[in-house]
């Protein structure tokens, strides 16, 4: 039986293991600073209730598809589509779909590698006091001459590559597994420490207010469709990670519980995050303006403020590369599990040839902020058109199949015995959810940002 199936690449050692692996992949630089200022930014308390809706009716459903059809097919997401897609409607095209995931995030970690490039160059510059007693003027300077100075980038999204290729180079549990064993309780004592600072030294009441207080006036129509966005693309679903991920869950494991569980952990972390940038931010009078200049700009002001400034500066800019690097070896990973299983490529290979490629790719990010960055087309500059074509054509596009072929392809007997919930009111509502109610939220988001 399919159920039987054993994973070429290893199994993770325990639940734990798993969730800290998922949770890693979905926790990533727009948890830390997206999600809270969207959520201040559009009724506070009552945006965060509605983003909660949203993630237990749209986002959850989609995470358990993908994941039980991982575990259903224990191979990387282009066979495991392949194999289920002939088993369950005697179509292999939807490999086509696996396909779609892999190609995404290898496009995804092209640039994202980049940004995460430019936390861990922070992590140098804070750490050797450069914003240390500057003007925000010099501060915001000194951001834009590092994106105008192309080789210092080439040199920072290398070193990012370079961390993440060697952990996927060791495997499941020597490598997958070990580091986000690390970098997951690392990650959430360096939250808990900042969290403390933040909490003496900025004007923590008024975070409290920014981010919680239900402000249901400010809670447009515009705020419901965020809400419904993030909570489909937080959890890094539709690219294959999660899929691949599920391949190497223990059958034991219960996979509703396990997407709850990731499901709390990431939305959580994205709190604790507010918490920690924005007491800070208030406490300076800094406007709270959301993406990369908040992190890059706002905040390094912010910390050449305040007593303590350049150690609690280094720390963030460090959680903030951890972050990115858990998700960074979820992107990779299931076209690393695809080259071994298919094309019997061994996992150190594997992993540099992928190296080499996303590496080769994030050139034109880098370029895309100095040399071609008056070379626009479509959407903008290369990196404009790289983001659209992921975030809003190829993840809702691979998230909806996903869903709809765990919901309408799949049988009853399959999904319920991979989901080891029975066939009663909890099955019967994912079933729902996953056939009408999250397809129908993603096609929403799609059709909302294509068009």
């Amino acid at each position: 039986m399919a159920s039987k199936r054993e994973s070429i690449q290893g199994m993770w050692s325990s639940r734990l293991a798993f969730v800290l692996a998922v949770t890693g992949s979905a926790v990533g630089l727009g948890n830390i600073w997206k999600f809270p200022y969207i959520a201040g930014e559009n009724g506070g308390g009552a945006f965060v209730l509605v983003y909660l809706l949203c993630v237990f009716l749209i986002g959850l459903p989609v995470m358990m598809s993908e994941i039980l059809i991982g575990r259903r097919g224990r191979r990387n997401p282009v066979e495991t589509m392949r194999l289920l897609g002939e088993e369950e409607s005697g179509q292999g095209a939807w490999s086509l779909v696996g396909g779609l995931g892999i190609a995404a995030g290898i496009l995804i970690l092209s640039f994202y590698s980049v940004i995460a490039g430019w936390a861990l160059a922070y992590i140098f510059k804070s750490g050797a006091a450069t914003f240390a007693g500057e003007s925000k003027t010099v501060i915001e300077a000194t951001f834009d001459n590092h994106l105008a100075d192309w080789k210092a980038q080439l040199l920072w999204h290398g070193a990012f590559m370079v961390m993440t290729v060697f952990v996927v180079a060791q495997g499941v549990q020597k490598g997958l597994e070990r580091a986000v064993r690390f970098l997951m309780p690392a990650l959430l004592l360096l939250l808990l420490v900042l969290l403390g600072y933040a909490m003496k030294q900025g004007d923590f009441s008024g975070a409290l207010d920014f981010m919680f207080t239900p402000k249901w006036d400010a809670l447009s129509v515009d705020g419901v469709i965020i809400a419904l966005g993030h909570a489909f693309f937080t959890l890094s679903v539709g690219m294959g990670a999660v899929m691949a991920y599920g391949a190497y869950l223990p059958e034991d494991a219960s996979i509703g519980s396990t997407s709850i569980a990731v499901v709390l952990a990431d939305t959580g972390i994205a709190l604790l995050s507010g918490l920690v940038i924005f007491p800070i931010v208030f406490q300076n009078g800094l406007d709270p303006a959301g993406g990369p200049g908040l992190i890059f700009q706002t905040l390094p002001v912010a910390f050449a403020q305040m007593k303590g400034g350049v150690f609690f500066g280094t720390l963030f800019f460090i959680l903030l590369s951890f972050a990115a690097w858990t998700s960074a070896i979820g992107l990779i990973e299931p076209a690393a599990a695809w080259l071994t299983e298919q094309r019997k490529v061994s996992r150190p290979a594997a992993a540099a040839l992928l190296g080499v490629v996303i590496g080769g790719l994030g050139i034109l990010t880098v370029l895309s902020f100095n040399v071609l960055s008056d070379f626009t087309f479509a959407r903008g500059t290369i990196f404009d058109n790289i983001d659209f074509l992921t975030s809003s054509i190829m993840l809702p596009l691979g998230g909806m199949l996903i869903v709809l072929f765990a919901g309408w392809v799949m049988c009853r007997n399959s999904t319920s015995e991979e989901l080891g919930i029975g066939t009663g009111v909890r099955y019967q509502a994912w079933r729902f959810l996953s056939r009408f109610l999250a397809p129908a939220g993603i096609l929403y988001i799609f059709v909302k940002e294509v068009f």
